[in-house]
C-alpha cells in the first residue's frame, strides 16, 4: 500500500462535537512552551477525534511569546473540553505530570503540541485498554512527518527496548500505572523522558496492546528536543547513563497484546451492552439520515468501487456514512474513502473477533445509526439477528453482487437467503441474482429489488480522453489492435481461457495484442506460461491501474471470460468508453451486453466441480475466436456497437441514476409504517430466542476459524507446488490434484 504523507490530519477543522458537556473517559495531557508555530493543526487533529469523551489538559509551561499565547487562547476558547494550566517554565517531563495530576479519567494520552492524531486514534487506542484492563498501555503504529518521512511500525520486542526506542511518547496509559512508576523524571537537561517511562513501566511488569494502523503523527524537526540532545556529546552520554541504569532493571520477558488477532481469544465471549452508552450519543445534523456500512475490506474491486461511488456521491445534506471492515487487509483504498468520512474503522486492526459484535452495537447506538448496510461481509450477515435484538428500528439492508456456487454453497446470495427473514430488503446488481434468490433461496421476490451499479458517464467519457497514451506506454504500433482484459487475476475470472483464447486468435491475426491489467493470486502463473507458449508479444500483464479510461480508449474490444459475474464493472466501464465488449454469458451479463453492443459466448465449464480447470471446451475457446475476429474484422459492425455502447449507459445505468434510487430507497424503507412496524415485531420475535443470536455468532468465529487455517494450508501447498516440484513430475501431480480437489 502506497502511503500518501501529504494527507496530515488537521488540516482543517470539521467543528463537530463541541457543543455537548461529554462525560470524559480520557484525558490528552500536551505541554505548551511557545508552542504556537504548529499548534494550530494539533488543535484541529484533536478537536476532529471520532471519539468525543475526552478532556484536554494543556499546560502552559512559561511561555513568553504573545503570539503563541494568543493561538492558545483562541483554540482553547472554542471547545469546553479544554482547560488550560499554567506554571512557570519547568520543562517537558513537570508539564506532563501537572497535567496527569489535574486529569479526571483513568487513561491519559500525552500528546506533544506539534504532534498530530488521525482521527480514530483515541477510539482505537481506547478500546484497546477497554478490552485488557490489566494492560498498562495502548499505542498504534506511527508515522514521521517533517523533515524526515517514514512510516515506524514493528512487532513490539521488550529485548529491543533495552536497547532502542521502538515506541514514541504518546499512547493511551493507565493513570495508575503513570503513578506507580512516578510519572516522568524531571532532570537538569533534556533526555529521553519516554524512553526511560516504557522503561519504568517494563520494570514494573507492565505490558501493552499495540493496536494496527498509522494513527499518530510524530513531527520531525532540525531544531527538535532529539536533535539538541544527538549534538551536545554531554547531553548525549548524560542520556546514555539514565537509560543504561533503568535499562537494566526493565523485564525483557514482557509480551503485548499484537492486533490484529486473527484467531479469537476468547472463542466463546457473550456479547454484553454496556449501560454507559444508553444516553451518551454523538448528535447528528437535524433530518439527516445515518448509514453504516459493513463490509469486509477497502481494496480495488468491483464491489469496493460501489461502495465507494455511494459514500462519496450520496448527498451530503442528508446522509452520514461510516464504515466498519470486518477482515483483515491493506485496505489499500483507506483514502479514497477517507475522503469522504472520518468514520472508519477497521475492526481487526483493534478488536479480537469475539468483540466485533459488541463494537458494531456501540457504535449503532452512540451514532445513531438509522441503516446498516451489509456487502460481502460474512461475519456482518451473522450479526444479523443480534442487532435485530438489540435495536427494533434499525432498518437492515444487504446488496448481493452475484451467487457463487463454488463457495459455501451460493456465497453471499445464500446468506442473503439464509437471513432474508430479519433484513428489510435486499438489493442485487442484476435480475438474474434476484431470480436465483428466489428459486433457490426461497426469498419472497417482493423484498428482493434490483439496483443497477452504473458507472461514472463523466470519467468514463470518450471525447474527454486522449488517445493513443496506452501505445505510448507500452511502445507499441498504434496499428495493432488491443483487446483489453481487465480484471483480478484470478480463478473466477479464467485468466487461462483467455490465454487459450490468445493464442488461436494471434495465429489468425498475428498484429492482435491482449493486454491484461490487473493483479492477483494468479498473476504469476499466467505471466510463466506466457512465457512458456511464447506468446510475449501477444500477451502483456501491466499490472493495476488508476487509469482504466485510458485503457478503454485504446482498445479495440474488452473481453470478459469469466466462470461468474453479476454484471461486471468493466463491462459497464467499457461501453460507457464506447468499446464493444466480449463477454461469458453469465450472471446478468445479457442485461447489458447483447448483439447491439457486443457478443455473449454461452459458457461450457461447470460451475463449482472444475473451478479452478485450466483445460477448456474446445467449442467455448473457437467461439470466442470467432466473436474477437469477427468484431475486429467486420467495420460496419464494429461501429455500431461502439456507438451503441455510450448510448446503453446513458439510457440506464449510470452512477448518478444509482445514487438517486439509493437515497429514494433509503427514504422509504426508514418512514413507511409498515417497514416500521415489521421491524418492531421482528425484534420481539427474537427476544423470545434468548441467546440464540449470540450463540450463532459463535459458532461463526469457529467456522471461519477453521476455514482460515484450511485457507493457510493450501496456500502454502500451492506455493510449494509452484517453487518446489519439477514441471510433470509425479508428486506435482498429486499435489496438483490435493490443491484442486480442496478448491472444490
Amino acid at each position: 500500500m502506497e502511503f500518501d504523507f501529504a494527507k496530515q490530519p488537521g488540516k482543517t477543522w470539521k467543528k463537530k462535537n463541541n457543543k455537548k458537556d461529554w462525560h470524559p473517559l480520557m484525558t490528552i495531557v500536551t505541554p505548551f512552551y511557545n508552542a504556537g508555530t504548529y499548534f494550530e493543526q494539533t488543535f484541529y487533529s484533536v478537536m476532529n477525534q471520532t471519539f468525543p469523551w475526552f478532556e484536554w489538559i494543556i499546560v502552559d509551561d512559561g511561555s513568553d511569546r504573545a503570539e503563541d499565547l494568543d493561538v492558545l487562547e483562541q483554540c482553547a476558547a472554542s471547545d469546553r473540553r479544554i482547560c488550560i494550566v499554567r506554571q512557570k517554565n519547568r520543562g517537558l517531563a513537570c508539564a506532563r505530570n501537572t497535567g496527569i495530576q489535574r486529569a479526571h479519567t483513568d487513561i491519559i494520552v500525552p500528546l506533544d503540541a506539534d504532534d498530530l492524531l488521525s482521527p480514530q486514534y483515541l477510539e482505537y487506542t481506547y478500546f484497546g485498554l477497554y478490552y485488557h484492563p490489566d494492560a498498562a498501555w495502548c499505542y498504534t503504529d506511527s508515522v514521521g512527518f517533517g523533515r524526515q518521512e517514514y512510516l515506524w511500525k514493528h512487532a513490539w520486542n521488550a529485548k529491543k527496548m533495552k536497547r532502542e526506542n521502538q515506541l514514541v511518547a504518546t499512547a493511551a496509559i493507565r493513570k495508575q500505572a503513570i503513578c506507580r512508576v512516578g510519572g516522568y523524571k524531571p532532570e537538569k537537561w533534556a533526555y529521553h523522558e519516554d524512553w526511560r517511562f516504557w522503561l519504568e513501566l517494563m520494570a514494573q511488569h507492565q505490558y501493552p496492546v499495540h493496536v494496527s494502523g498509522y494513527l499518530f503523527w510524530y513531527r520531525r524537526l532540525d531544531d527538535g528536543m532529539l536533535s539538541g540532545i544527538q549534538k551536545d556529546r554531554r547531553k548525549k552520554q548524560f542520556c546514555k547513563k539514565i537509560i543504561r541504569r533503568t535499562s537494566k532493571r526493565a523485564d525483557q520477558t514482557i509480551r503485548a497484546v499484537e492486533y490484529p488477532i486473527v484467531k479469537t481469544r476468547e472463542p466463546y465471549y457473550r456479547t454484553q451492552f454496556a449501560d454507559c452508552w444508553n444516553d451518551d450519543t454523538i448528535p447528528s445534523e437535524p433530518g439527516k439520515i445515518r448509514i453504516l456500512m459493513l463490509v469486509p475490506w477497502l481494496v480495488m474491486g468491483g464491489a469496493d468501487r460501489m461502495n465507494l461511488e455511494l459514500v462519496s456521491g450520496l448527498d451530503k445534506s442528508r446522509f452520514e456514512i461510516s464504515i466498519l471492515t470486518t477482515v483483515f487487509s491493506d485496505n489499500a483504498w483507506h483514502s479514497r474513502f477517507a475522503q469522504y468520512t472520518d468514520e472508519i474503522f477497521h475492526l481487526p486492526d483493534f478488536l479480537d473477533p469475539a468483540h466485533y459484535m459488541e463494537y458494531v452495537g456501540y457504535y449503532i447506538r452512540t451514532r445513531n445509526i438509522d441503516l446498516v448496510w451489509i456487502s460481502n461481509s460474512y461475519r456482518g450477515y451473522y450479526m444479523i439477528p443480534w442487532l435485530r435484538r438489540q435495536f427494533p428500528d434499525l432498518c437492515i439492508v444487504d446488496y448481493v453482487h452475484m451467487e457463487e456456487w463454488y463457495w459455501k454453497d451460493g456465497g453471499f446470495a445464500r446468506l442473503s437467503g439464509m437471513f432474508g427473514a430479519v433484513l428489510d430488503k435486499t438489493y442485487v446488481c442484476n435480475a438474474n441474482t434476484r431470480q436465483v434468490l428466489a428459486d433457490e433461496f426461497h426469498r419472497d421476490p417482493d423484498s428482493i429489488e434490483v439496483m443497477y451499479i452504473g458507472v461514472d458517464k463523466e470519467k468514463f467519457n470518450p471525447h474527454k480522453i486522449k488517445k493513443g497514451k496506452i501505445y505510448q506506454k507500452l511502445n507499441i504500433s498504434s496499428e495493432r489492435p488491443i483487446i483489453l482484459f481487465p480484471c483480478r487475476i484470478d480463478a473466477q475470472k479464467r485468466p487461462f481461457l483467455m490465454l487459450e483464447i490468445a493464442r488461436r486468435v494471434s495465429r489468425q491475426m498475428p498484429q492482435a495484442l491482449f493486454v491484461a491489467v490487473g493483479d492477483g493470486p494468479q498473476r504469476r502463473a499466467l505471466e510463466k506460461a506466457i512465457r512458456k507458449y511464447g506468446l510475449e508479444k501477444n500477451v502483456i500483464c501491466t499490472g493495476r491501474s488508476e487509469h482504466m479510461e485510458q485503457y478503454y480508449q485504446d482498445a479495440r474490444l474488452t473481453l470478459i471470460c469469466s466462470l461468474k459475474e453479476g454484471i461486471s464493472l468493466t463491462a459497464y466501464e467499457s461501453c460507457a468508453m464506447g468499446t464493444p465488449v466480449i463477454s461469458s454469458d453469465v450472471g446478468g451479463q445479457k442485461e447489458l451486453i447483447d448483439p447491439a453492443v457486443g457478443m455473449l459466448v454461452p459458457i461450457r465449464q461447470k460451475e463449482g466441480k472444475d473451478f479452478d480447470e485450466r483445460k477448456f471446451s474446445d467449442e467455448e475457446v473457437q467461439e470466442y475466436v470467432q466473436a474477437i475476429v469477427k468484431l475486429l474484422t467486420d467495420t460496419q459492425l464494429y461501429d455500431r456497437c461502439s456507438k451503441n455502447c455510450r448510448r446503453r449507459v446513458e439510457h440506464t445505468f449510470t452512477v448518478n441514476n444509482m445514487l438517486r434510487r439509493m437515497e429514494q430507497e433509503c427514504t422509504i424503507l426508514l418512514n413507511q409504517e409498515l417497514n416500521i412496524q415489521k421491524r418492531k415485531k421482528l425484534s420481539a420475535a427474537i427476544k423470545e430466542s434468548g441467546f440464540l443470536a449470540e450463540e450463532l455468532y459463535m459458532v461463526e468465529m469457529a467456522e471461519e476459524e477453521r476455514s482460515m487455517a484450511s485457507t493457510a494450508v493450501m496456500s502454502c501447498l500451492e506455493e510449494y507446488v509452484e517453487k518446489l516440484l519439477p514441471q510433470g513430475s509425479a508428486r506435482r501431480d498429486q499435489a496438483v490434484r490435493i490443491y484442486r480437489k480442496w478448491r472444490k
